[in-house]
């Protein structure tokens, strides 16, 4: 059984590495424009999943670049997968950084709740497979970022002046989140 087990999750890894390297698997929007306005005020980046490494980063090779994210923590690194805090944990420690200094943006329950579990101010963005699922305690929740000519919709949560995440957006709710206004 742990033979057949591994073989499907190596089949599974091939064709997911397949459809990345055809485009097949972009990323959501407002993903990339986010990233890059962080990147550019010198916002340090961080990668928690649980997700195999190799698969988190033939993603990032396909779609943006690895090298921008100070810590990649993914697949087994950690003792419990979420919805423990144990991967959050391990990267605020390798960045040297406490729940307060930073924004999670998950896809999930299961993500939230281990952000949350680690006082994380979470911003969530649903997924076909995640958007029934319960998000309290979530700041806010949202079909995706957001970009400027594709007003992302605000489920639950903060409200949008934009119509996009922007990084002074999510200052503003990190501030909330956190009691400084």
């Amino acid at each position: 059984m742990d033979e057949w087990i591994a073989d499907l999750h190596e089949a599974k890894t091939r064709h997911y590495r397949e459809l990345l390297a055809t485009g097949d698997i972009p990323l959501r929007p407002g993903v990339k424009r986010l990233i890059t306005e962080a990147l550019g005020e010198g916002v340090r980046l961080a990668i928690a999943t649980t997700s195999a490494f190799p698969n988190a980063i033939a993603l990032l090779e396909e779609t943006l670049n690895p090298h921008w994210f100070e810590v990649i923590a993914a697949g087994d690194i950690v003792p419990h997968k979420k919805p423990a805090p144990d991967i959050y944990n391990y990267v605020l420690e390798k960045l040297g950084l406490t729940a307060n200094d930073c924004v999670a943006i998950e896809d999930s329950r299961q993500g939230l709740l281990a952000a949350r579990a680690m006082g994380l101010t979470t911003i969530i963005t649903v997924n076909n497979y995640t958007k029934n699922e319960d998000f309290l305690g979530a700041s806010l929740v949202i079909n995706h970022l957001g970009e400027p000519d594709l007003s992302c919709e605000a489920i639950a949560g903060t409200a949008l002046n934009s119509g996009y995440v922007s990084l002074d957006l999510l200052r503003y709710i990190h501030q909330i989140s956190t009691g400084v206004i």
